[in-house]
């Protein structure tokens, strides 16, 4: 048999979108706590959680070339202990599997909300910025952590050939997040006074990125842009939604009153990204890779009403 590829968190719906252009030219194993509900027939599926010891079977027993590390979670109710442990203990033993079985290549999937929106950001921010997000919003700090394990693995393990992707805010169709379900309200609220420039990427996109970090020349940190920036404003116009702009003292306290009752979807910490900038720079992912997206920003931003 072919050497495999392990696709960590393939059942979420950027796993299913990236299984369905993976299988095509490579052998998968997928592992995911939750079952892969309609799954190609040549994708071999493990439901179990990465920080039992059955997951370890699946790297003694298989012949494993690559992974790709989407199994994070991303759950604002779930508490901060079930975060970490999920978050940062499953990625330790994933990466203590990947040095001992001796798989050539790491991929793995971050997020530019590392960065943080914050009124102090530059226009661009490089990879080399600092990480700030945690400062602001604690939620993120998980993230953060795995990140940097992954950046630590990076060095200490020159014989594993590690790429982190930080990609823009992730929508599509399927996709569930808080950008994404924050563009879909009917009446968006929108902090008075700010209009943020904003950088979306279609879930298709991202896909396909992971894919390209599976070639031999991507190595180390990258930042993954979609088809441009745009101001928070025109996603509305593109959209045909009104935003109800929100004075933003007001907003806070009213935003963490209605999440507590579950009548909103996304904690307070949000509102920073429809305040606040956090535009990153891709261009030396483009360089080493040609990257280009094929969604324009038309299809990307009404790919959240599923068009």
């Amino acid at each position: 048999m072919r050497p495999a590829v392990v696709v960590t968190g393939i059942s979420g719906n950027l796993g299913r979108a990236l299984a369905k252009q993976l299988h095509r030219h490579e052998r998968i194993i997928g592992i995911d706590r939750r079952p892969f509900v309609g799954k190609p027939k040549d994708i071999e599926m493990h439901q179990l959680d990465l920080r039992k010891k059955k997951a370890e079977d699946v790297f003694r027993h298989g012949d494993i070339k690559a992974v790709i590390h989407m199994g994070i979670m991303h759950d604002p109710r779930m508490s901060p202990e079930e975060h970490h442990s999920f978050n940062v203990i499953g990625t330790t033993r994933l990466l203590d599997y990947c040095a001992r079985y001796g798989v050539e290549r790491l991929v793995m999937l971050s997020s530019a909300n590392v960065y943080g929106p914050s009124p102090d950001n530059s226009n661009f921010l490089s990879e080399d910025a600092p990480l700030m997000a945690a400062s602001r919003f604690s939620g993120v700090r998980d993230l953060i952590e795995v990140d940097m394990l992954a950046h630590g693995f990076f060095w200490r393990q020159p014989s594993v050939a590690t790429v982190i992707l930080r990609p823009v805010h992730i929508v599509g169709p399927t996709i569930k997040n808080a950008p994404s379900n924050y563009l879909r309200l009917k009446y968006p609220w929108a902090l008075a006074g700010f209009d943020p420039m904003v950088q979306l990427i279609h879930v298709d996109d991202v896909a396909r990125a992971l894919i390209e970090a599976l070639r031999p020349e991507p190595k180390g940190v990258y930042n993954v842009v979609g088809p441009g920036e745009v101001p928070l404003s025109g996603i509305f116009r593109e959209l045909g939604r009104t935003a109800l702009p929100v004075p933003h003292p007001l907003a806070r306290p009213l935003l963490k009153r209605l999440f507590k009752y579950r009548l909103a979807t996304f904690p307070v910490e949000e509102l920073d990204h429809v305040q606040f900038l956090c535009a990153v720079d891709g261009s030396r992912w483009a360089q080493d890779t040609g990257w280009k997206p094929r969604c324009s920003m038309r299809e990307t931003i009404r790919s959240v009403l599923g068009e």
